[in-house]
């Protein structure tokens, strides 16, 4: 699980990319993710005491702490996020906890990687592929979901008023970012 393994498809994007007041696209450093998956209530709450941060049980909401963050994305999923250097001790320590309930915990730190649309424009370029209320009244800080961004699957999170976070498979980033960086074409 080490970052220099991980190669950034958006990284040559990234550097050509113009900066604007009105919304910009930014990296975030390579994460190490887990799916957690569990119905038992014990398992839930073993996770989220090992992991350092409960795990929310109120729909397409997160939970953050200490640079680690836990999203609801079903009845039974959560996605952990934490900095990919802590990947390895966490999973360590989540499978001790784990020992013995019925769970599902995998390592899926190479699936997807994340980037930023924030500014005051943020939710109107989001919303020239994504078919959401993306108001703070339906999208309130600290909330999360699975969505899609033209013809993507993506996960969405609302992290401040006017910024976002857009979790996006690593195959499918690129498309991604284009297509933001193309609706964002007005305001720049």
């Amino acid at each position: 699980m080490s970052e220099s393994r991980l190669h950034n498809p958006l990284d040559a994007l990234a550097a050509t990319s113009r900066r604007s007041p009105a919304v910009a696209l930014d990296l975030v450093q390579a994460r190490a993710r887990f799916s957690f998956r569990a119905r038992n209530a014990a398992a839930v709450d073993a996770a989220g005491a090992a992991f350092g941060v409960a795990l929310p049980r109120q729909a397409c909401r997160f939970e953050e702490a200490d640079g680690k963050r836990a999203l609801w994305l079903g009845p039974d999923e959560w996605l952990l996020v934490m900095p990919m250097a802590d990947g390895t001790r966490h999973l360590e320590v989540l499978e001790k906890a784990l020992a013995g309930t019925p769970s599902s915990l995998v390592d899926v730190s190479h699936r997807s990687l994340a980037f930023t649309v924030a500014g005051p424009q943020a939710a109107a370029i989001l919303n020239s592929g994504c078919p959401l209320d993306l108001s703070s009244e339906a999208f309130p800080v600290g909330m999360c979901t699975r969505t899609v961004l033209a013809k993507t699957e993506i996960i969405l999170l609302r992290t401040a008023e006017d910024r976002f976070l857009v979790d996006v498979w690593r195959s499918f980033a690129p498309y991604a970012w284009s297509w933001l960086e193309e609706a964002r074409r007005e305001f720049v």
